[in-house]
């Protein structure tokens, strides 16, 4: 199993922190109000090669296809279709801020009943809609799809998933959604990662830029901006300057454990007590080498394989004792686990003890 270890480390060796910490209000913060939507419809995806749904498993399907040829003049109520080149499909997409009519979506197709493939398939013409029950893009066209299943009388070969596709620019955005960002007196910055010392530095470096005290914050994750009057319809020229501010950020001492792959991840404000880490295993090594015994000639003996055991225990007896001393930062506890030589997995067994031991100055997130 591949053991991926990643150790975050700010500024070891090289640069201050200060310097490396700096990071612009556009990529720290979000505008409220400007994000993607998310869309959702129910259609059908024609012309497969019969892999599509079995219509006795996928009454839904048939439903589908019946309502279908109704809208097109052709009545197939109370027939008993058995077509397998049709599959009822949910067909997602993401809206985003500002999006106008007449342009593009890339959508997501994905199957609803026991369709094997959608390979070759063409999605008829399906509406998408919003949170609110409306209609704001109808997508159609050919899907594409990124894996693909064959099969023998005695295998079978697959490689992703087949039931899944995507249409580029696949929807036609037919609705757009009324946001006046220029007519706002009052916009609040929302921050991806909340912290309070971050939030009113955030604040500062805008009052500062201003000249005036027209940013609050109002909590660890908001920044409330208030326009001033000179900046009056032209909001967007003042987020515009304003999202180009650096602001030193600061974030809670955090490591982060993915026991699955070994992974590791630790914040630069990770301190730890004065606590002595020792580690070690015991190895025990069994070695078998079978041996011949040949009997001597004319003895009336038979050739036979003995078995020779040998084993040795290892109690790694060279290994040391590091001690950590209070208030140790993250480069004195990776240094000392590296003298220890441990690998990734007795590294993440280290920091659960030494936090079980009340050590560690820091959240422990194991996933």
């Amino acid at each position: 199993m591949r053991i991926i270890t990643a150790l975050l480390l700010f500024g070891l060796t090289c640069c201050p922190f200060y310097a490396q910490a700096m990071s612009r209000i556009k990529d720290i913060v979000s505008v409220e109000g400007v994000r993607d939507n998310l869309l959702v419809g129910y259609g059908l995806v024609v012309g497969l090669n019969g892999t599509g749904d079995n219509l006795t498993n996928a009454p839904f399907t048939q439903r589908g296809l019946t309502d279908f040829l109704s809208r097109l003049g052709v009545n197939a109520s109370g027939i008993n279709l058995k077509t397998k080149n049709i599959a009822a499909v949910t067909v997602t997409a993401s809206l985003p801020a500002f999006s106008r009519s007449g342009s593009t979506l890339d959508i997501t197709v994905s199957t609803l009943g026991d369709s094997k493939s959608l390979l070759g398939g063409t999605l008829l013409a399906t509406p998408l809609i919003g949170a609110d029950g409306e209609v704001y893009a109808v997508g159609q066209g050919s899907v594409t799809i990124g894996g693909f299943q064959a099969a023998g009388k005695g295998t079978t070969i697959s490689k992703g998933v087949s039931t899944n596709g995507y249409i580029a620019n696949g929807a036609i955005i037919e609705k757009e959604i009324e946001f006046s960002l220029d007519s706002m007196k009052k916009i609040k910055l929302a921050l991806r990662n909340p912290d309070m010392t971050t939030a009113l530095r955030i604040a500062a470096a805008i009052n500062g830029y201003a000249g005036a005290k027209i940013a609050v914050s109002t909590d660890p994750g908001t920044v409330e901006l208030t326009v001033p009057l000179s900046q009056k319809n032209n909001v967007v020229g003042l987020l515009s300057d304003i999202e180009k501010l650096s602001v030193e950020t600061d974030q809670p001492a955090r490591i982060v454990i993915d026991e699955a792959s070994g992974t590791i991840v630790m914040g630069e404000n990770v301190r730890i007590d004065t606590v002595a880490i020792a580690q070690g295993n015991l190895t025990v090594t069994i070695k078998e080498t079978p041996k011949v015994s040949q009997p001597a000639p004319l003895s009336g003996g038979k050739t036979v394989v003995v078995p020779d055991t040998s084993i040795t225990v290892d109690e790694e007896k060279g290994n040391r004792m590091v001690e950590m001393e209070r208030g140790a930062t993250l480069r004195d506890l990776v240094d000392g686990l590296n003298a220890l030589g441990v690998g990734p997995r007795d590294m993440i067994t280290i920091l659960q003890t030494i936090k079980a031991a009340g050590a560690l100055q820091a959240d422990l997130i194991i996933k």
